[in-house]
């Protein structure tokens, strides 16, 4: 038995195309939308302030991923500092000095990138290392590290938006 040559339906695929494209078209200005709403709560409810806009303003065309590595070493400087913070603050003969730097150094490099809850979390923690007191200086840390994480989680879930936003072919609202 011999097979004939396959019957060829041709139609016209250009509406699905255009339908799709317009699915797609929505699909991004949704991802726009949500990101410019996240992003605004993020400076709304004080997680974030105008340095961080200043920051995303560095980024270009010749530097596009400067937010993303500028972000990666304030994450792994400040896991860093956390961890000599915690260890400090764990010696019997704490070292207030030593101490006191290194929420020096994260209060900086926070307020750098414009997180402002870690910022505003280290000015009590540097008060009690001048006043020597270990009991309050250990809660400031609990409460720097609960801010820090949820700036980090914030931050990333930021930078996974953008990032859908491009896979889509889309560009990345600006927020004033």
């Amino acid at each position: 038995m011999r097979l004939s040559a396959p019957t060829t339906l041709f139609f016209d695929l250009s509406p699905i195309f255009i339908l799709l494209f317009h699915f797609a078209a929505m699909e991004v200005s949704e991802m726009q939308r949500q990101f410019a709403d996240f992003s605004s709560s993020l400076f709304r409810e004080g997680y974030l302030d105008a340095q961080f806009t200043q920051l995303q303003q560095l980024q270009d065309q010749t530097n596009p991923d400067f937010v993303v590595e500028v972000l990666s070493l304030f994450f792994d400087d400040s896991q860093r500092l956390l961890n000599d913070l915690n260890l400090a603050l764990e010696q019997e003969n704490v070292d207030f000095k030593k101490v006191d730097a290194h929420v020096h150094q994260l209060k900086g490099s926070s307020s750098s990138i414009g997180a402002h809850t870690v910022t505003s979390a280290c000015i009590p923690f540097r008060h009690f290392c001048e006043m020597r007191n270990t009991e309050a200086c250990r809660a400031c840390l609990q409460q720097l590290k609960q801010e820090y994480f949820l700036v980090k989680n914030k931050l990333q879930t930021l930078l996974r938006m953008e990032q859908q936003i491009l896979a889509a072919g889309g560009s990345i609202p600006i927020i004033v």
